[in-house]
């Protein structure tokens, strides 16, 4: 049985309670494990290392999921800003990350998400303005056999009246008083059904997550995305979205995407902890061997796995001479990894690369 046929997406919310006993049960330790990563990514003294670093991440595991695929190497490369090194992975990569920072500023900015909102996240990822989908004929297929597995909306007029429902759900709270983590669950099989765009629906769907997560003020920080556990559960993730199409099985559904919250928020816990107690090891060993050492140096080693003298220097406002000595020094004495790329250097943070690399 396929969706295309019997099938038809409605607008929101659903005429049926979805807050089932196994989901209600479900909630608590999610709600726990999401507020003890809020408090412990405030913990960490400049936030921008966050988002970089777990952004970069995310970025290149959502990319991922769509088959786009590269290296840690090629995407701390590419941040780097040296042409020759450019691969068109890499850089589709990294207009994700720029999208997700686009997100994260506008919520922040206006607490709400709209559809126009929405839209410059897909145009930053896609870089194009085509928009909503205006002609028909986008299908979603099983990529073995070909098989049309679900049919989206065609027409546009559809598509934007049921964005402008999805809009008022997400920035209504009177429409639903459903959880947060329901709710979220409940938006992105909407967004995912309504598939607007021809292109990045699934990044962009991923981005709002996160961005949801922020605007219920569950997080302060865009560090938690779900993005590893999907590809951990990829087939499964397909299946049930297709479930509640297909049988009207919410439950199940809601229940893998609370379930992803838990298990994503414990793994960025321990992450985050990790790279705490890496930055520690490392101010130690800078602060007691050499003068030059300032929190905005150790910032910026973390804040970039890759460095180079152009980030030191806008980073701590010194002379391209005194940046150069620095890192040249950290690097022989072994904290940095010296590499040359282009007519430049760059210099590993080693320590950081493999540990988020592990990932």
């Amino acid at each position: 049985m396929t969706g295309e046929n019997i099938w038809k997406l409605e607008e929101l919310p659903t005429q049926e309670n979805l807050e089932t006993r196994k989901i209600l049960k479900s909630l608590p330790k999610a709600h726990a494990a999401l507020a003890e990563l809020k408090g412990i990514a405030m913990s960490i003294p400049n936030q921008n290392i966050l988002i970089n670093t777990l952004g970069l991440q995310e970025a290149k595991d959502s990319s991922a999921i769509e088959n786009i695929i590269t290296t840690h190497d090629e995407l701390y490369k590419l941040e780097l800003n040296v042409q020759s090194e450019e691969t068109l992975a890499a850089k589709e990569v990294q207009n994700y990350i720029e999208a997700l920072k686009l997100g994260f500023s506008l919520v922040a900015e206006r607490e709400m998400l709209t559809s126009t909102m929405i839209l410059k996240i897909q145009q930053m990822i896609e870089k194009n303005k085509a928009g909503f989908r205006k002609l028909p004929g986008t299908a979603l297929k099983n990529s073995s056999t070909g098989e049309t597995v679900y049919t989206p909306p065609q027409d546009f007029d559809t598509i934007n009246r049921l964005m402008s429902d999805l809009e008022k759900f997400i920035n209504i709270p009177q429409l639903s008083d459903y959880d947060p983590l329901v709710k979220m669950a409940i938006i992105h099989f909407q967004f995912e059904s309504i598939h607007p765009f021809y292109d990045g629906n699934g990044r962009t769907g991923r981005i709002i997550n996160i961005l949801y997560l922020i605007l219920e003020k569950l997080l302060d920080l865009p560090v938690l995305y779900l993005s590893s556990y999907i590809i951990r559960n990829k087939p499964m993730y397909y299946k049930l979205l297709q479930k509640v199409r297909d049988s009207n099985d919410w439950e199940d559904w809601i229940l893998f995407m609370i379930k992803g919250i838990e298990e994503t928020s414990r793994e960025t816990i321990q992450l985050i902890l990790s790279v705490k107690e890496l930055m520690l090891q490392t101010k130690y060993q800078i602060r007691d061997n050499y003068k030059f050492y300032s929190q905005d140096l150790l910032n910026n080693l973390f804040k970039h796995p890759y460095t180079k003298i152009d980030f030191l220097t806008q980073d701590l406002g010194v002379s391209r001479v005194t940046a150069a000595n620095y890192l040249n020094r950290l690097a022989k004495d072994n904290l940095l990894e010296k590499r040359r790329i282009g007519k430049g250097n760059y210099y590993i943070n080693r320590d950081l690369f493999e540990l988020l690399s592990k990932r």
